[in-house]
């Protein structure tokens, strides 16, 4: 029986996210629904399905980049338990608390520079949610702006290298143009952009009106000294940074390679957590542990989002959405049609999920249509971080119920995360219209 590639590609889709919403395990769904179509499309042979995920599956381990993966998950493990954030906010409520959402702004400071080394998304909204939630609303601030300011800040690991995203993004793509070094260069202003945004976000709402972001009490600022201050900020934050410039400072003076700039990086957490004395033969059975599963987790989603896009494509459904893009379609309209489907989907697939469908789809397309692939792809990527904010399955808001003080609800959570999802969009407006955003440092130090 023959199956035109328009119903094909739509019925595949429509299974996919039909099978994804009954909660069933996403890389078993993605397999099973490229086997299911694969056969339907071949005429159920076997043999010949078997071969081309085999030979894709051979293509996917043999990447060098991917050694990189579980060498950063290595060393989130080791800083999440090695306490550097909780130290650091301490600090830094200390510093920004005299400016109105100044601790809000603290929060938003620790997350930035727990993103730049972790990039664990769980790690950083939990971490903070223990840490800031009870000393923001005990200061008096609005329990929708605490949960909006760690809910999205807390996201920012997604984003600002070393991100696990870009290293997967870059391992699907295999073009120079969105390498993991390039990616990770492009998305250094983007992560800073946001930030700022949230900053300031705070700041005017705190100014206009105080309520909801009291400041310190002048018995807490002067508990310590500016020379205290000083020394206390330099012992808790130069660490934390100087593992960011290990890490990020060799891939971008071509000293390193992502994968040995992450290899680099895990020596660094070693050593930060020993510094720490939270290290223990314990504390390494856990991370090992925990690094093992997360990998395994990771590739095997990787393995099948490939079969399902193998099979996508050799049926002809990226040609059937290229058609449909590209044909008569204004090209920046576009680009807005294929970021609101990542979007759209954000609210019910895990990221990881969408760039495997959507990638090999999607950059191609932006290709044809003039755009250069590393601005597309960091427009893909910006918009995937708010996939952890936007309702109903934003994980971001169930890592932070699981640790918020009693008396908060969900809808506290969806309204407080509203004018920062607004924020991204601001964020991804910008970005769009400026593409030296994300252009200039991959140009300046690699010459894309």
């Amino acid at each position: 029986m023959y199956f035109s590639p328009e119903f094909m590609a739509v019925a595949m889709f429509v299974t996919l996210i039909l099978f994804i919403t009954m909660g069933h395990p996403l890389a078993i769904t993605l397999a099973a629904v490229a086997t299911i179509f694969g056969l339907i499309d071949n005429g159920f042979n076997f043999g010949m399905l078997f071969n081309l995920f085999c030979s894709n599956s051979w293509g996917t381990f043999n990447s060098y980049t991917l050694v990189a993966l579980p060498l950063f998950i290595f060393m989130a493990q080791l800083l999440d338990k090695s306490k550097v954030a909780e130290k650091l906010f301490e600090v830094l409520y200390l510093d920004l608390g005299s400016i109105r959402g100044g601790l809000g702004i603290a929060v938003v400071v620790v997350c930035t520079v727990f993103a730049a080394t972790t990039g664990i998304i769980g790690a950083s909204v939990v971490a903070m949610g223990l840490l800031a939630t009870p000393p923001l609303i005990n200061k008096g601030y609005q329990k929708e702006m605490a949960s909006g300011i760690i809910c999205s800040a807390g996201t920012l690991g997604i984003l600002i290298p070393p991100s696990i995203m870009m290293v997967i993004y870059g391992g699907l793509t295999g073009m120079q143009a969105t390498s993991v070094g390039n990616l990770f260069a492009a998305s250094i202003i983007p992560g800073l952009l946001l930030a700022g945004l949230y900053i300031v976000y705070i700041w005017i709402r705190c100014t206009i009106n105080p309520d909801l972001g009291p400041t310190i009490t002048k018995e807490e600022a002067s508990k310590y000294s500016a020379g205290q201050k000083l020394w206390l900020t330099m012992v808790y934050l130069v660490p934390p940074l100087t593992l960011i410039l290990l890490v990020m400072g060799t891939i971008l003076m071509g000293i390193a390679t992502p994968t040995e700039a992450a290899g680099m990086g895990a020596a660094g957490a070693f050593i930060l957590a020993l510094a720490n004395r939270t290290l223990s033969w314990d504390v390494l059975q856990q991370v090992a542990t925990n690094t093992l599963k997360t990998t395994c987790m990771v590739m095997f989603l990787f393995l099948a989002g490939k079969m399902f896009s193998q099979v996508f494509m050799s049926m002809g459904g990226s040609d059937v959405v290229a058609d449909l893009l590209v044909g008569g379609m204004n090209p920046a309209f576009a680009v807005f049609l294929m970021l609101f489907i990542v979007f759209i989907l954000g609210m019910f697939i895990d990221w990881a999920a969408i760039l495997l469908i959507t990638v090999p789809i999607f950059l191609p397309i932006a290709g044809e249509l003039g755009y250069h692939p590393l601005w597309f792809a960091m427009l893909q990527c910006v918009v995937l971080q708010s996939s952890f904010l936007t309702p109903p399955f934003g994980y971001a808001l169930f890592y932070f119920i699981g640790v918020a003080p009693q008396g908060y609800t969900m809808m506290h959570i969806y309204r407080g995360i509203v004018p920062f999802v607004l924020l991204q969009v601001v964020g991804v407006i910008l970005l769009a219209l400026f593409p030296e955003l994300i252009l200039w440092i991959p140009r300046l130090v690699f010459g894309t």
